[in-house]
């Protein structure tokens, strides 16, 4: 990345779509710019079901930065659910040019080129690419091959693929929007260094965000991206099974879930009275009922998406004993007390909470935009990652500040 880029990142959510802008400083930072939001509700079990509302979404949400900004926006990085997602684990031995120069970045770029090059089924495209490991040929993993001498190298990495139809569809939204995308990533990929302290991100770990509609889960052996895939419930559902159990309505139901949320009945101190008054049931008013009945409806909810999660990850063969610990992130379970010990008694696993060094460094609502603005600002041997963005003059003529090849994909 270079000092002073400007990236813009946008995540879709299950109930809004929230747009981050950034700049890259001489600390290799972010420099928060503007953050904006826009509620939509075109996604349902992370299917995009409206294009059109969502397009007026996207749309919304970045001329709110740009009237901030006084930035015109271009184009974008997004993020993509990891229901959609394919990762491919892949390597290749690269010889030196020179092995008496040592290992340039010319051979790095070039290496990576080659190791994307796969067969790609018909129903996927190519997103992304993460390159994983190098090791030099007496052995030693480097982090960082340039320079070394060494007559070759090899290069692990995780091919990132995307269901092409799913992108497809981004794609027309982000146009309607008038917008290109830059790049595609998998959200999990996107917030792991951020979700993750400086010890878990050399540790094998399962991240699960919990949404408000859908609970995303990514599986990281160390630096490698093993495995993504997507839940389709989240807090919302919480929210809803309070309202319709206790026939309240939804902002009611949202209120009590944020004031008593407890995952376990089990770790009730005292089983007060709550007085519920929006009840559906002209005849009932005022009624009041204890807080274990509320509790019992959000625990039962809690424990079937880590339920589901477990039987998704034991499906797919991914070995629960190479998992040390699971993280939990997400505005729909963090805010819900002992929400990881019931997740340790279904998964079997150690679960906390997020402590990641940043994780408190965003408002929660923007924490997956910020994530992805990150990870693109991070992104080694890339040759340019900023968006394409003019600068709004007072006389409103635009001014390309950027002219350059877009090479996101290091090709």
């Amino acid at each position: 990345m270079a000092i002073g880029d400007i990236i813009v990142g946008i995540d879709i959510g299950t109930s809004k779509v929230s747009t981050f802008v950034g700049e890259v400083t001489n600390f290799n930072q972010i420099e928060s710019i503007c953050m904006t939001s826009a509620k939509c509700s075109a996604i349902k079990k992370g299917v995009i079901v409206d294009e059109d509302e969502l397009s007026s979404a996207i749309a919304k949400s970045i001329k709110e930065a740009e009237d901030y900004s006084n930035f015109k926006i271009n184009s974008v990085y997004t993020t993509i659910p990891g229901k959609y997602v394919t990762i491919v684990q892949n390597s290749i031995v690269k010889d030196a040019k020179d092995k008496f120069a040592g290992i340039s970045l010319n051979d790095v770029s070039s290496a990576i080129i080659q190791v994307r090059k796969i067969d790609i089924p018909d129903d996927k495209v190519f997103i992304d690419i993460v390159p994983d490991k190098f090791i030099l040929e007496d052995g030693k993993a480097v982090e960082d091959p340039v320079g070394k001498f060494s007559s070759n190298f090899t290069v692990t990495a995780q091919v990132i693929l995307g269901d092409k139809e799913y992108v497809r569809q981004l794609t027309s939204v982000f146009k309607k929007a008038g917008l290109d995308i830059d790049g595609i990533v998998p959200i999990s990929l996107a917030e792991r260094n951020l979700v993750l302290d400086t010890n878990e991100l050399q540790d094998n770990v399962m991240i699960l965000d919990v949404g408000a509609g859908n609970t995303e889960i990514g599986v990281f052996n160390g630096s490698s991206f093993i495995y993504s895939n997507t839940i389709t419930l989240g807090g919302n559902n919480i929210t809803s099974d309070i309202s319709y159990v206790l026939g309240i309505s939804h902002e009611e139901a949202d209120k009590l879930k944020r004031q008593y949320g407890l995952a376990l009945k089990s770790y009730i101190d005292n089983d007060n009275n709550i007085i519920l008054n929006t009840c559906k049931d002209a005849d009932l008013k005022n009624v009041t009922i204890k807080s274990s009945e509320l509790i019992e409806i959000i625990e039962a909810r809690v424990e079937e998406i880590f339920t589901l999660v477990n039987k998704d990850i034991t499906s797919k063969g991914i070995n629960k004993n190479t998992i040390n610990n699971v993280i939990l992130t997400g505005e729909g379970i963090t805010n819900i007390s002992k929400s990881d010990i019931a997740g340790k008694i279904i998964l079997n696993i150690p679960v906390k909470n997020s402590t990641g060094r940043l994780v408190t460094s965003v408002k929660s609502t923007y924490r997956v935009a910020y994530s992805l603005v990150r990870y693109i600002a991070a992104r080694p041997y890339a040759k340019s990652v900023s968006n394409n963005i003019d600068v709004k003059t007072e006389r409103n003529i635009l001014k390309n500040i950027l002219e350059k090849v877009k090479d996101f994909f290091y090709s």
